[in-house]
């Protein structure tokens, strides 16, 4: 009950799933900072969510770094997917 009621006042998690990928591309501000931080405290979807997105975006980030080669093949997803299950636990 209490979880549900600090989701409500302080963030939802489509907000806070919002500043996360916002987070990715720009600054967000500290207001808006405190209140992720505050979410992720306290919901376990948002933080697993959020660990998808640090892979998802390494993963990302190392593909663009690679002059030759920038296409992402069926390999590449698939380990992505074995990276994104070993994080969970699943």
């Amino acid at each position: 009950m209490l979880r549900k009621l600090i989701h409500i006042l302080f963030l939802p998690c489509s907000k806070a799933t919002m500043l996360m990928e916002k987070r990715n591309a720009q600054a967000i501000s500290r207001k808006e900072d405190w209140q992720l931080s505050i979410h992720l405290k306290i919901c376990k979807w948002c933080r697993a969510y959020e660990e998808k997105l640090k892979i998802l975006d390494d993963i990302l980030r190392r593909k663009l770094s690679q002059k030759e080669n920038t296409e992402i093949n069926d390999s590449d997803i698939q380990g992505f997917k074995n990276k994104v299950l070993e994080k969970l636990d699943l």
